[in-house]
């Protein structure tokens, strides 16, 4: 296996999150020596749940706008995606309790972790933890809709289960948090 040596990092922005470059030595298996530089974008790492309802099979998702989507394409930026937040200081478990209830207005208590990912680990660092609740009617306690501090204008949506499956191929879901845990809970029969 090759090992790798960081010769220099520098901070090429430190404005919303830290983007550095790095030069690292890579020391080949026959012996031979590499040097290579990339660029790594540093937000945090991350937690992403799926709020299901077997009864009424539906889910909870969120739509807000994504400023990166908008210039990629994506005419309106708004994303249709699973409530998520960066863990800040908190665990993954503590923090997707307290986004669930801030971008959606329910409060979970019974989580369960599913996986862990790195969705794009050629450029970004973060680990995203991935989790699944059940939600009910009675745990709703806010309209959700994020921070105002933060300037989150999140709008709550449920929507039935296999409406949210047919999104991914219309494409109205492009997500890969909120792709990944639908697809999961498809595979794994969460709601029935």
């Amino acid at each position: 296996m090759n090992t790798i040596k960081i010769t220099k990092s520098d901070v090429l922005s430190d404005d919303w999150y830290v983007l550095k470059k790095i030069s690292f030595e890579v020391t080949h298996s026959d012996g031979t020596v590499s040097v290579q530089t990339r660029e790594a974008y540093d937000r945090g790492n991350g937690a992403t749940i799926l709020l299901y309802n077997t009864e009424r099979r539906s889910v909870i998702l969120t739509r807000q706008f994504r400023m990166p989507t908008f210039i990629n394409g994506n005419k309106s930026g708004y994303m249709i995606e699973c409530c998520a937040g960066l863990l800040d200081k908190d665990n993954p478990e503590d923090c997707i309790r307290k986004e669930t209830e801030e971008e959606t207005g329910f409060r979970i208590e019974k989580i369960n972790k599913v996986f862990e990912a790195y969705m794009s680990p050629g450029s970004v660092t973060e680990l995203i933890y991935f989790f699944t609740a059940e939600y009910a009617a009675e745990m709703k306690v806010s309209a959700g809709g994020g921070l105002k501090a933060e300037d989150e204008n999140i709008e709550v949506l449920e929507i039935h289960f296999e409406r949210a499956l047919e999104m991914i191929t219309s494409g109205e879901i492009k997500d890969g948090k909120t792709i990944m845990l639908l697809q999961h809970a498809a595979i794994h029969k969460l709601l029935g």
